[in-house]
């Protein structure tokens, strides 16, 4: 299996960041609208005054291996909760990029994410010893929607599923995540998410 590098940063990227999208969303295109009160005309939109998505991908190689993390993204807007940063020696927990990744701690087998403002898509590579549950919720604590790594996915296993599985979230004012893997380890790499 061949994997693609990537270089992460702390740098705001766009929808329209093709190593950010990975082929997998549709950018802006120019659009026309219709305006009725403007006498049926047509008005262009100008690519620049379209508002996009603003997509961050957390650079964690800057963080020191056992580092707790919790308010070191917080000028990017996102919060760590029960979360260490490690550079994993098992080669059962290979990275995705870099040498640095999360892994929850003290409690293992969960680490929460706090939004300060609403989020509508979140994603990062998980590598997990257990089944591994992803939770979104809206500011009321309310479930919005989850997605699950169906089983182990370890380097070397015989797993059906590859080490570094995307998992991705998408849904309106998504304020907090949520990582559970029962009695289980895990590790999230080139976390990301949109406002």
């Amino acid at each position: 299996m061949i994997k693609e590098a990537t270089l992460q940063s702390n740098k705001v990227r766009t929808f329209e960041d093709r190593k950010f999208l990975r082929g997998k969303y549709v950018s802006l295109e120019k659009q026309t609208i219709d305006s009725a009160s403007l006498s049926q005309n047509q008005i262009d939109i100008d690519e620049e005054q379209a508002v996009a998505p603003t997509c961050i991908c957390l650079n964690l190689e800057d963080l020191k291996c056992f580092e707790t993390v919790e308010q070191q993204y917080e000028h990017l807007g996102v919060i760590f909760h029960n979360s260490i940063a490690i550079q994993p020696s098992n080669p059962a927990f290979p990275t995705n990029s870099g040498i640095t990744v999360l892994m929850g701690s003290p409690k293992s087998g969960f680490l929460e994410a706090t939004f300060l403002r609403p989020v509508c898509l979140v994603s990062m590579f998980v590598t997990s010893s257990q089944r591994l549950v992803l939770c979104a919720y809206d500011r009321h604590n309310q479930l919005l929607t989850q997605t699950a790594l169906p089983a182990a996915n370890l380097a070397n296993s015989d797993s059906a599923l590859p080490p570094s599985t995307l998992l991705s979230l998408k849904a309106n004012d998504i304020y907090r995540l949520t990582f559970s893997a029962f009695d289980g380890q895990f590790i999230i790499d080139d976390f990301s998410f949109c406002f």
